[in-house]
């Protein structure tokens, strides 16, 4: 029950916080009074084009404010993360940070455990129709893994039968119902117990497909550190699915050009892909219950909905030094339906707000913090300026070109542009034209202040699956 409380007043802080912020902010505009001319101009461009125009632009005690505004929060941001990573690297405190760096090699300091080994779990329930390329993109690596293991879930279609006939192993859940948590800690008390600190564990979702190096780059940022306790996948979008897939896959791209241009910096050990050394998957199960939340001795939260989130707030919590390299990518799953998305986004919005009023207040959860308040101001932000300008269209009668905000209009798409650059002349139209994109992150935008209300208010959140085509009676033949 205490634990439900804490996690409802998420909602209510973050909401009281990002309206005081945006309060803050109205403020210091309002305190620079009206401007004192605001009459267009009219010109004739090049003898027939009749512009009227006006410069009106922000104040500059404005400006500087908004300015100063943006700085300070992105230097104390980039501060904060710097110096809680860099304190928790030269932490020495075995009880309270078992996996820091420093305790983790003097534990291994002149043992050696054996070649670096990997062991893909796949939890799979309902996923004939996507596994076979799952398994293919990981036997076709140049680092084949040495175990492949489906975790099957509760399945009533052909998931098992389709991978034995692929030639993996399968590994049946009993009596679960904390679907794709409650079914990895199975396999993981079986698996745990036999795995040294070099076979490491990967668990990957059925709906993925790696790129071939992904393990061969993973294997060397094991062996080359060992005291690194994981490695994320950076995933793009699959193809199809129209516009709406086009908006997944640019949102996907300025990702990883952002976990890129962290240098591997992990925010979050994304479920499509990632990899952990057997002592950080076996810590985490030691401190359930006591310094972390969930039951003694499961690796994975069951109360949590999204899982691959809280393992990553588990292990920084204790400590662990994780990555995304630029070389670990994968191919994964787009929504092929507005309402699949919304569900889709509302769930991780809900796991997000649920696992920080888990976890409350501490150096390892600030920066998910920050990031709530953040896209919350951005809701604001954002409303806001799609309200004026279709007020400014509404209540014009001739067209007024305003320089300082087309400007600033340029500026902004040529952002959206070059951040999605990557994905091709497609993503780099859908960018180009500026309000599609705008209008896509309003309606994520609906879906975050629905996950702040529903948690406000204690409504039960519901894990939706996206159930597949059934797979080609051909293609289940040849697998």
């Amino acid at each position: 029950m205490g634990r439900q409380r804490l996690q409802r007043s998420v909602g209510i802080v973050i909401a009281i916080s990002v309206f005081a912020a945006a309060a803050l902010l109205w403020l210091i505009v309002a305190s620079a009074g009206p401007p004192t001319d605001v009459s267009p101009t009219q010109r004739i461009v090049v003898g027939i084009w009749n512009v009227v125009y006006d410069q009106d632009a922000p104040g500059l005690k404005v400006l500087l404010a908004a300015i100063a505004v943006a700085l300070v929060l992105a230097a104390g941001v980039a501060i904060a993360d710097r110096r809680i990573a860099t304190r928790t690297r030269r932490s020495a405190d075995g009880q309270a940070l078992p996996l820091a760096p420093k305790v983790v090699m003097e534990r291994t300091r002149g043992v050696f455990a054996g070649p670096v080994t990997v062991t893909v779990l796949i939890p799979a329930h309902n996923e004939a129709a996507s596994l076979p390329a799952t398994i293919a993109s990981l036997k076709s690596q140049s680092h084949a893994p040495e175990r492949i293991i489906v975790v099957a879930d509760n399945c009533t279609d052909a998931t098992a039968d389709i991978a034995r006939r692929a030639g993996v192993e399968v590994f049946t859940s009993v009596g679960n119902t904390n679907k794709k948590a409650g079914a990895l800690n199975q396999a993981l008390k079986e698996l745990l117990p036999g795995q040294g600190d070099n076979d490491i564990v990967m668990v990957m979702d059925a709906d993925t497909a790696l790129d071939d190096g992904f393990l061969e780059s993973a294997v060397a940022r094991f062996t080359n550190d060992r005291a690194l306790m994981a490695v994320g996948g950076l995933f793009y979008g699959e193809e199809g699915h129209g516009l709406l897939g086009q908006f997944q896959r640019n949102e996907y791209i300025r990702y990883a050009r952002e976990m890129q241009r962290r240098r591997g910096r992990v925010f979050i050990l994304t479920g499509t892909a990632s990899l952990f050394r057997p002592a950080a998957l076996r810590t985490v199960a030691e401190h359930r219950g006591t310094s972390l939340p969930g039951t003694p001795g499961d690796v994975y939260d069951t109360a949590a909905l999204t899982e691959d989130n809280e393992l990553t707030i588990a292990i920084k919590s204790l400590g662990g030094l994780m990555v995304s390299p630029a070389e670990c990518t994968v191919v994964t799953e787009l929504m092929p339906t507005w309402r699949t998305l919304w569900n889709q986004r509302l769930r991780w919005q809900r796991g997000a707000l649920e696992n920080i009023g888990a976890y409350g207040v501490t150096p390892q959860t600030i920066r998910y913090w920050l990031q709530q308040l953040g896209i919350g101001y951005g809701v604001i932000a954002l409303t806001a300026y799609l309200v004026m300008v279709g007020i400014t269209l509404v209540s014009m009668d001739t067209w007024i070109w305003f320089p300082f905000w087309l400007g600033m209009g340029l500026i902004f798409t040529l952002e959206r542009v070059v951040t999605v650059w990557k994905g091709g002349w497609r993503s780099r139209l859908l960018a180009l034209t500026l309000f599609p994109e705008l209008f896509f992150d309003m309606y994520l935008n609906l879906v975050f202040v629905k996950g702040i209300v529903d948690i406000s208010l204690g409504r039960t959140a519901d894990w939706k699956h996206l159930a597949h085509a059934a797979a080609d009676e051909s293609e289940t033949a040849r697998a």
